[in-house]
C-alpha cells in the first residue's frame, strides 16, 4: 500500500476521463469531488489486488444516471424533497455494509471514468478505506451487465441504491444483471437522472479472480502522460498513445453532432471534417454513454471493446454529448483489457451486443 499525492489523484482523475471513451462523468465532477476531500486533509491510500486479505469483502460504489437536462415539470416535481448530506455513493456504500452487518476491507471503482472512479476515491477516503488497484471494466462501460465480474459469474447482489433524496433500497435477489441495470436505471430516471449504487460485495479471493488489475496505475500513467505533454507544449494524444500502445486515428473539426436520451441514455453520433494530414476525409463517432464504434470516410474503424477516446485542441478529454459546431478534435484509440477480448468478453461487450453486425477486430491488426 502507498499514499497517493494530491498531483497523483488529479493525474488519475484525468486519465480516467480519457480511459472513460467519453462516459463516466465529467472531469470537472470529478476534480470538484476530491477538491472537497484535499481541503478536508483526507488520505488517499492505493492497495494492489495482491495485498487484499482473501476473506476481506470488497465493494463497487458508483453512481448511475445520465447527464440529460431536466425539464421545467421535473424541476418543480424534485423542488421540495430533501437532500442528503452525503453523496448517493456513500450513502449506497453504507447501506450495504449495515446490510453485511460488518464493514468492507476497501473500494474498489466500478469503472475507469472522470466522476465514476472519483465517486470511489471519496467513498474509500471518507471512509477510511484503501481503493484497490483494478477494476472490473478497464475503461468506462454503459450497462451493468458489462463487467469482468459478469463474464466470470460473480453475482451482481445483494446491492444497495441510495437516491439524492435519501430513499435507500437493498435488492438481495435480481434475476440478472441486466435485470439490475433495468431496475437501477428505472430509479435514476424518478431521481434526477442520477441514483448512487454499490454492488458486487466479493472476497479478496474472488476478486482476483475477476478483475483487472493495476488500473487505476494506467490511469495514473495516462494522465501523468497527458498533463506533462501539456506543460512541455507537446501533442497530448502523441505522448497517451505512446505511453499505452495506441494509435491516432483522426484529426478534424466538428461537422455535425446529434443526440437524444433514450432509456436513461446519452445516445448520439459526432461527425468530423478532417483538417491537416486528414484533409478530405470524414471521421464519424457513434456513442452510446461511451464511444461505440467510429467510421472513417463510411467505412467501419474501431469498435468496442477498444477504447475510442477523444481530446480537443487544448489537450482536455471530451465528454459526451458537449460537442460543438467547428470545435477541434483528435480521435485516437487504445487497446482494450485481454478479459474483453475473450470470446465471452466479446459476447457480453463486442460490437454484436450493441446490435452492430460487424466482427472485432483490433485496431492494431489494421
Amino acid at each position: 500500500m502507498r499514499k497517493l499525492t494530491k498531483q497523483e489523484i488529479i493525474d488519475i482523475i484525468y486519465g480516467c476521463t480519457v480511459l472513460g471513451t467519453g462516459g463516466g462523468g465529467s472531469l470537472e465532477g470529478g476534480l470538484s469531488i476530491m477538491e472537497e476531500d484535499f481541503k478536508a486533509g483526507r488520505e488517499f491510500i492505493l492497495s494492489s489486488l495482491e495485498e487484499v486479505p482473501d476473506e476481506e469483502m470488497v465493494a463497487c460504489p458508483y453512481v448511475c444516471g445520465s447527464i440529460s437536462p431536466m425539464t421545467e415539470a421535473e424541476e418543480q416535481e424534485y423542488a421540495g424533497l430533501p437532500e442528503m448530506d452525503v453523496t448517493e455513493a456513500v450513502r449506497s456504500f453504507q447501506i450495504l455494509e449495515e446490510y453485511f452487518g460488518k464493514p468492507f476491507y476497501g473500494v474498489i471503482a466500478t469503472e475507469l471514468g472522470g466522476e465514476n472512479t472519483a465517486d470511489a476515491l471519496h467513498v474509500a477516503a471518507l471512509m477510511g478505506k484503501p481503493i484497490i488497484d483494478a477494476d472490473p471494466s478497464g475503461r468506462s462501460v454503459p450497462e451493468l451487465q458489462h463487467s469482468t465480474f459478469y463474464i466470470n459469474d460473480v453475482p451482481i447482489q445483494p446491492m444497495a441504491v441510495a437516491t439524492p433524496f435519501g430513499d435507500t433500497a437493498v435488492l438481495n435477489h435480481v434475476v440478472d444483471d441486466f435485470r439490475a441495470e433495468k431496475l437501477v436505471r428505472a430509479m435514476a430516471c424518478v431521481s434526477k437522472n442520477m441514483i448512487g449504487v454499490t454492488d458486487h460485495p466479493a472476497d479478496g479471493k474472488t476478486l482476483k479472480k475477476s478483475v483487472i488489475p493495476a488500473t487505476l496505475t494506467q490511469a495514473l500513467n495516462v494522465g501523468k502522460a497527458l498533463r506533462e505533454a501539456n506543460e512541455q507544449g507537446g501533442d497530448p494524444a502523441k505522448a497517451i498513445t505512446k505511453a499505452a500502445g495506441g494509435k491516432i486515428l483522426f484529426r478534424g473539426d466538428v461537422k455535425a453532432f446529434s443526440w437524444d436520451t433514450v432509456d436513461g441514455f446519452p445516445v448520439g453520433d459526432v461527425t468530423l471534417e478532417g483538417t491537416g494530414d486528414f484533409q478530405g476525409h470524414e471521421y464519424k463517432v457513434s456513442f452510446q454513454n461511451e464511444h461505440i464504434i467510429s467510421y472513417r470516410d463510411g467505412n467501419v474503424d474501431v469498435t468496442v471493446p477498444d477504447l475510442i477516446c477523444v481530446l480537443n485542441t487544448h489537450g482536455v478529454p471530451v465528454t459526451n454529448p458537449f460537442y460543438e459546431e467547428g470545435q477541434g478534435l483528435v480521435v485516437f484509440a487504445l487497446p482494450a483489457p485481454q478479459q474483453w477480448t475473450t470470446k465471452r468478453g466479446l459476447e457480453v461487450f463486442g460490437p454484436k451486443s450493441f446490435g452492430y453486425d460487424v466482427d472485432y477486430i483490433p485496431f492494431s491488426e489494421k
